[in-house]
């Protein structure tokens, strides 16, 4: 079997431009590397190339089940040397990569980050919850059957998956049942509904989605707050100013990282800051990523 490779659309710099610097933008929990396709023409134009990473279980990586470890190290091999910038899910891939291949990571940029729960039985509740999640996706694999396409199957968690598997025809339900769930959380209550792009998030397929949570879900990640500490890199962390817990996060991994990190708040936008506020989350993000040649743009 071919090894795995996760999908990435390119966004080179504008004709004539030399390339200021490469940028690498990883999309959260059941979004697709098009969700920061914007973003990327606006990075683009300022002369940088762009990299977008279909994520493990999701868009052209959707064939792919990987864990974080796993996750983080095809993230890297698609990348390569760049500025990393995640997204919530996207930001624990890139935090691992960081952590594992920082010779990979120039700049970290992590928004709606959280370096794991401390407490291990909390943590395993978390896990707990992710899994009944992911029941609510792929039932048949929660129950001990394994559906028609499984992602959790091989035991390569890099290994990618039988294309020509038979679809679920009630996947298309469950997926819908899903996200309206998913966006209804507080945690998304000012994302608006034009920004969340529901139908990108239709792209994937629920059995994708439940092994994502079941192997790169919040509950699976290990505490790496102990570990903050060794990010050399510059390192942008920033939050939505409505999304009070993760700036409580975001300030406190600040500190944990060191004088080599800062912190960025945007104003009036919450979980998806990038989506909420995307003038102000350009501002801080291109001005951070603008500074690897001394300018911003």
């Amino acid at each position: 079997m071919a090894p795995a490779r996760l999908h990435a659309d390119i966004f080179p710099p504008c004709a004539g431009r030399p390339v200021r610097a490469t940028a690498v933008l990883v999309h959260g929990f059941t979004q697709t590397a098009r969700s920061w396709a914007p973003m990327a023409t606006r990075l683009a134009a300022a002369g940088h190339e762009v990299v977008l990473p279909d994520a493990p279980g999701h868009g052209g990586s959707g064939m792919i089940a990987a864990d974080l470890p796993t996750g983080a190290r095809l993230l890297g091999e698609v990348g390569g040397r760049a500025i990393y910038v995640g997204y919530s899910m996207g930001a624990r891939l890139c935090l691992h990569l960081a952590l594992a291949q920082p010779e990979l990571v120039e700049r970290l940029v992590l928004l709606g980050a959280n370096a794991g729960i401390e407490d291990s039985v909390a943590r395993a509740a978390r896990r707990r919850a992710d899994e009944d999640l992911a029941e609510r996706l792929d039932p048949r694999a929660g129950s001990g059957q394994r559906p028609p396409q499984d992602p959790g199957a091989p035991q390569d968690p890099g290994a990618p998956q039988d294309p020509g598997a038979p679809q679920d025809p009630g996947a298309a339900a469950r997926l819908d049942a899903f996200l309206d769930a998913w966006l209804a959380q507080p945690l998304f209550a000012t994302l608006p509904a034009r920004a969340a792009g529901l139908d990108d998030r239709r792209r994937n397929s629920p059995a994708s989605l439940a092994s994502s949570l079941r192997l790169a879900g919040t509950g699976t990640q290990e505490s790496l707050w102990s570990q903050l500490g060794r990010l050399e890199m510059p390192t942008l962390v920033m939050a939505g100013a409505l999304d009070t817990t993760f700036v409580a996060h975001a300030e406190r991994m600040v500190a944990a990282i060191g004088p080599n990190a800062r912190f960025a708040l945007i104003s009036g936008a919450g979980h998806a800051a990038h989506l909420e506020a995307p003038e102000a989350f350009y501002e801080a993000l291109g001005g951070f990523v603008g500074e690897v040649l001394g300018t911003t743009g």
